[in-house]
């Protein structure tokens, strides 16, 4: 009885959840669940007619990654199930890495398979929601950030399973001597300022309102389980890794993941049904003497040559230089979010920073949450005293409330004295924040001579705001996933820090006319690679790149014509190009002009965009005309190490004008109802 009862709490819990949440049309209730036929805790998603419900659609991902030296290429399967008597519309937000370039996708539905297509975005949603009319089974895939991703499938059977295939790209990460190939799995709540768009529909199926600050919130906040409701959404992942060298050092700091060698020095690397709550993280250390000093991909494609090119700086070429005073203004993230492992990895890192400082540096720290807090009014001298004071008062922070980024943000950058010749921002935060575009904004506006760094802190952080924050910042970023990894990123964060960049880095190609991305290639700090795409007439001749470090000139040559062949490249290339045109909003073009150049590479490379999105369409309807159809969100994790009381609990008042509140609200009336059945069963 008291199982039956805990059911009847979580689904009066979402019962707060307006039917406009999830789009969905009239059912008749003998169709849907009442509150009577709960037997247990349920994810129910309240229909248009009172006292009735419906599961949520049930998914899983099974995912293959293939490793071929510096390009990773991916297959992602989502498998949605209907596990009622009604007709489904399955709803999934999901994460990919930042840099993916998604390019094609397919509907399995049984034996048949139905190929995408990519068009316009508004063009694919005109066609989904046709054929979702029609009966016919269709999915849908939209980009939402860079790293957040919406698939939608249309016309879900009782008891039907259809799957979606979606494909992609990417480029390894090289930092401090170390390959890094991570998979986000589960997309942490995201805070959301501003106040509730009430004149216009949402536009997604999350738990917040659009706001005039984040006017697609509704489309990166799925709905999140509690922990006490169990883990959903299990992946089944699997690596092939062909590094093209001998390996030092293989692990998956992430996971408990199956490692073993195979033929040829392939490694393969499995992890069997874990719940997607947490980053899928995998590190390889080439063995040394096999360091890579430069890796070239080419394709041809119509014509042109497209070039994936890896050079690193020769460590052996670089001076060491006397260090500078600095100031130095630690902001860090007290957020809600940040609750459970992530404060105390916070914590710890900020202490081994402060202990990095010298009397001759000046420093500050900035903690935030739904408001936020100097430590002191002024940078002040890092002598023992102040240094100690520090640590003690660093010791006691604590995680709660909303994650107000920009008060703190243009605080650290504002830069009234000069008292050092170096001004370094040191940025800690899990980056769970919907406002990324204005965050960008203010970095570029404000910078100055300032240069900001991010280390992304827990099992789920927000890579996107996190490099391209750096990126803006003229600085670089770490990721710190576990406690245990803290005394070691941070050394490595440290001799970023310490080290000049190679600076005034140039590249001349063999063809006067190469198109490259970036344009121009940014400063560099310790132990990262200059990694450029290009688009060239010919690949015969060599690209030779330049730069300064201190006084001594660095110089570089590697010959394109032996370059590895590689489908794809052109995809790679044409992803680099869009976000640096999606980058020129933040720099004042309008958004029109990027929107049509946007569209014209991304349809011309088959690549997912802001503005591009891939749809298939099965051309033979399944769902009778007489049978209704409803749509549900696929319900998310919270990410491992999270606390749920700390993100949904506490959220400000001040802030947007959420439906949580309602569920907060209403979930203590339902838990006093709860309680009051309860002792008269006992």
């Amino acid at each position: 009885m008291a199982k039956k009862l805990f059911g009847v709490v979580i689904a009066a819990v979402l019962l707060a959840v307006p039917p406009s949440i999830f789009a969905q049309e009239q059912l008749e209730p003998e169709t849907t669940i009442g509150l009577g036929d709960v037997g247990q805790g349920s994810l129910l998603f309240q229909t248009s007619t009172p006292g009735r419900f419906v599961s949520a659609p049930v998914q899983s991902t099974e995912v293959e990654i293939a490793v071929h030296g510096l390009v990773v290429e991916t297959i992602v399967r989502q498998s949605f199930t209907n596990p009622g008597d009604e007709w489904l519309e399955g709803v999934y937000v999901f994460p990919l890495p930042q840099k993916a370039a998604v390019h094609a996708m397919r509907l399995e539905i049984g034996e048949r398979v139905i190929e995408s297509q990519i068009k316009e975005r508004e063009a694919a949603l005109t066609v989904y929601q046709q054929a979702k009319k029609e009966g016919r089974k269709a999915s849908l895939v939209e980009q939402d950030r860079p790293n957040i991703f919406t698939t939608s499938v249309a016309n879900i059977g009782p008891g039907e399973e259809v799957a979606v295939r979606i494909s992609y790209q990417q480029v390894l990460e090289y930092d401090a001597g170390r390959f890094q190939l991570r998979f986000p799995m589960v997309v942490g709540p995201r805070y959301i300022p501003g106040s509730a768009i009430t004149t216009k529909a949402t536009t997604g199926t999350g738990w917040t309102f659009d706001t005039d600050q984040v006017e697609d919130a509704s489309r990166v906040t799925p709905p999140v389980l509690h922990p006490n409701q169990g883990a959903a959404n299990p992946v089944r992942l699997a690596v092939s890794l062909d590094a093209g060298m001998p390996l030092e050092r293989l692990n998956c700091p992430s996971h408990a993941a199956q490692i073993e060698k195979t033929t040829g020095g392939v490694h393969s690397i499995r992890l069997d049904g874990v719940p997607a709550d947490r980053d899928f993280v995998l590190e390889w250390t080439p063995a040394r003497g096999s360091e890579p000093r430069a890796a070239v991909f080419t394709e041809e494609l119509d014509g042109s040559y497209y070039v994936l090119a890896m050079l690193m700086p020769p460590d052996d070429t670089l001076t060491e230089t006397v260090r500078l005073p600095r100031e130095v203004i630690f902001v860090v993230d007290t957020s809600g979010s940040m609750g459970g492992t992530s404060i105390i990895q916070a914590r710890d890192a900020l202490i081994l920073a402060l202990e990095q400082l010298e009397p001759e540096d000046y420093f500050n720290i900035i903690e935030f949450d739904s408001s936020f807090t100097k430590l002191h009014s002024h940078s002040v001298p890092a002598m023992p005293a102040a240094i100690g004071d520090a640590k003690r008062w660093v010791a006691g922070l604590q995680a709660d409330g909303g994650t107000e980024m920009m008060g703190p943000l243009l605080a650290a950058l504002e830069d009234i004295e000069e008292h050092t010749p170096l001004r370094q921002i040191v940025f800690i935060t899990d980056g769970c924040v919907g406002n990324e575009d204005a965050l960008f904004h203010s970095i570029h506006e404000e910078l100055g001579r300032s240069r900001l760094f991010t280390i992304g802190i827990g099992s789920a952080p927000n890579s996107h705001f996190m490099e391209r924050a750096a990126s803006f910042g003229r600085g670089d970023f770490t990721h710190i996933g576990t406690p245990s990894e803290v005394s070691l990123r941070m050394g490595e964060f440290f001799a970023k820090l310490e080290n000049p960049v190679l600076a005034d880095i140039e590249l001349q190609w063999p063809d006067p006319d190469a198109e490259t991305w970036p344009e121009q290639v940014p400063d560099l700090y310790a132990g990262r690679p200059v990694v450029v795409a290009a688009r060239l007439g010919t690949v015969h001749g060599e690209l030779v790149a330049t730069g300064v470090r201190a006084s001594e000139s660095w110089e570089f040559r590697t010959d394109l014509s032996v370059g590895a062949a590689r489908a794809g490249v052109n995809r790679l290339w044409a992803r680099r190009k869009i976000a640096s045109m999606m980058d020129q909003r933040t720099y004042g073009v309008p958004e029109d002009e990027v929107r049509s150049q946007v569209v014209e590479i991304a349809l011309a490379h088959h690549v997912v965009s802001k503005y591009t999105s891939l749809v298939a369409v099965d051309m033979t309807p399944s769902r009778p005309n007489d049978e209704r159809l409803h749509t549900g969100a696929v319900p998310t994790n919270l990410p491992t190490g999270w606390k749920h009381e700390k993100v949904f609990g506490n959220l400000p008042q001040g802030g947007t004008a959420s439906r949580l509140y309602l569920l907060t609200a209403l979930f203590a009336v339902a838990l006093g109802i709860f309680v009051r059945q309860l002792r008269g069963v006992l």
